[in-house]
C-alpha cells in the first residue's frame, strides 16, 4: 500500500462492510476504521490491468494472521482474492490463519475452496465467526 492508496481503500473497506455485513447497523462502520484497523499490519493492494484498484488485504505477521481481505464486487469472483493471496510470503506452505464471520457464508466456501480448514469458534460485535488455517501444503 502506498499513502495515495489510503482514501481508496478506506471507501472499498466501508462499501463492502456495509454491502456485505446486512445484519449489523451500516451506522457503526466508518471511513476512519481502516486506518485504525490495520495499524502496524502489512497491507497488501490489488489492481487491475489498468491501474483500477480490486481490493486489499492486511496480515498481520508476527501471527500469520489474515486479518482482512476485501474485493469490490465487481471484481468478485475474477481471481483478485486468490492473487493478494498468493502475493504472501511461502504461499501456500506457510499455515496462515484467519476468523470468518459465520454469515459470510459466500467467504467461507471461498476459502475453504483454497484448503483453509475450519479449527475453531468464536464471537464478535459482528457476529459468530469461524476460526480458519491453512491446511498442509499438499
Amino acid at each position: 500500500m502506498q499513502p495515495r492508496d489510503q482514501d481508496v481503500l478506506a471507501a472499498i473497506y466501508l462499501s463492502v462492510r456495509r454491502a456485505t455485513f446486512i445484519w449489523v447497523d451500516p451506522g457503526r462502520f466508518y471511513l476512519e476504521d481502516l486506518a485504525a484497523h490495520t495499524h502496524g499490519e502489512r497491507v497488501t493492494v490489488c489492481e487491475d490491468e489498468s491501474g483500477t484498484i480490486a481490493g486489499f488485504m492486511s496480515l498481520w505477521e508476527p501471527d500469520d494472521f489474515i486479518h482482512m481481505l476485501y474485493i469490490l464486487p465487481d471484481y468478485q469472483g475474477r481471481g483478485a482474492g486468490k492473487a493478494l493471496l498468493a502475493a504472501l510470503p511461502q504461499w501456500p506452505q506457510r499455515r496462515y490463519r484467519l476468523k470468518c464471520l459465520v454469515r459470510n457464508t459466500r467467504a467461507i466456501a471461498f476459502y475453504r475452496s483454497l484448503g483453509f480448514e475450519i479449527v475453531g469458534d468464536g464471537a464478535s460485535p459482528e457476529g459468530d465467526y469461524k476460526d480458519m488455517r491453512l491446511g498442509e501444503a499438499v
